[in-house]
């Protein structure tokens, strides 16, 4: 049976996606989530899910760190974007870190139905209307080094990166992991010479490279 999670904060469109699933595969085990630490809870609860719909603006996610921490976390899990924006140098860099797809809320249900069958079957979906402009957008090499970087870390680093990048110590780090100090200093060891960087800052620098602005929230 096909498990899907929908991992969005707004109820409406939760179910507006369950109903485009069950258009599309009626018996589909389906869980959902309204924040990334939901997701990465329900990805633990439930190792048979095979795709996350994700939010690309949901709280906890910050643009695309929410895509890379589960790529890097639950790199078996496909994970397509769901977004009311339709940016293509945004999309570009979603396709960059590993997404499977990308799909718009401004989508009707024939669309969407269309971009779960596609996704589902191991195949990159984009909307048409956007196929042309997401190819003609400028790639920016940085995302694509960025991205193969951070493919190299382990799930335990990924941890102990983005706990870094929010400006945890290494003591902290060791409590809301349950390891000791020492091992955490081990990884940072590894993750400095991974993506090649120096210092705590630098590695910071280059996760807080992922986050997007949500021009829905823009004043």
């Amino acid at each position: 049976m096909t498990h899907l999670l929908i991992a969005d904060d707004h109820p409406l469109y939760r179910l507006a996606l369950t109903q485009a699933v069950r258009g599309v595969l009626p018996d589909a085990a389906i869980t959902e989530a309204e924040d990334i630490a939901g997701v990465h809870a329900a990805l633990g609860a439930h190792p048979d899910i095979d795709l996350v719909l994700l939010d690309l603006h949901m709280p906890g996610s910050h643009g695309l760190m929410g895509l890379a921490s589960l790529r890097a976390e639950h790199p078996g899990v496909a994970v397509a974007m769901i977004s009311a924006h339709d940016d293509p140098a945004t999309i570009r860099r979603a396709l960059a870190y590993g997404a499977a797809g990308y799909l718009t809320k401004r989508a009707d249900l024939v669309q969407l139905q269309a971009g779960l069958k596609a996704v589902l079957a191991c195949e990159q979906w984009l909307p048409p209307a956007l196929r042309e402009s997401v190819a003609a957008a400028a790639s920016d090499p940085k995302d694509r080094e960025t991205a193969a970087r951070l493919a190299t870390l382990s799930p335990q680093q990924f941890k102990v990166l983005t706990r870094v990048a929010e400006g945890r110590l290494n003591k902290q780090i060791a409590d809301e992991l349950g390891i000791q100090e020492r091992t955490v200093k081990a990884h940072m060891s590894a993750i400095f010479e991974k993506l090649g960087v120096r210092n705590r800052t630098q590695a910071g620098v280059l996760l807080g490279s992922l986050a997007l602005a949500d021009p829905s929230r823009d004043s």
